[in-house]
């Protein structure tokens, strides 16, 4: 028999970065009902790890910056597809869009994507 509680100690050892995860959500603001960023979760130990690199799309204009990476992180998270993490790496944030979360019963495996411009 697996003893999943083990490996869940040993895989969230390798945890050195942090994750607020933020969800779009109906608000009552005065008497109407408002779609607004709501803060679910803050400064959740997390790995983040490059799935591909980035390709350069170097306009004149603009160098736009879009890429995949995955993020670790425990499976007591509920991270729904669209939500936006930051994470937060040493003192380096950057913010990523949420794919579908892939769970595991030692972690779960998210497919996230960075868009911005350099």
């Amino acid at each position: 028999m697996i003893n999943y509680a083990r490996h869940r100690r040993k895989i969230e050892k390798m945890y050195n970065d942090r994750a607020t995860v933020t969800r779009m959500e109906k608000v009552k603001v005065g008497g109407e009902t408002k779609l607004q960023p709501v803060v679910k979760y803050t400064d959740q130990p997390c790995f983040l790890s490059q799935k591909a690199l980035g390709a350069n799309n170097q306009t004149e204009p603009v160098n736009k910056i879009a890429y995949e990476t995955k993020l670790f992180i425990s499976p007591d998270i509920e991270i729904l597809q669209g939500d936006i993490i930051e994470v937060t790496r040493g003192s380096l944030k950057r913010v990523y869009t949420a794919g579908e979360p892939f769970p595991y019963p030692t972690h779960q495996e998210i497919s996230i994507q960075r868009k911005d411009k350099a």
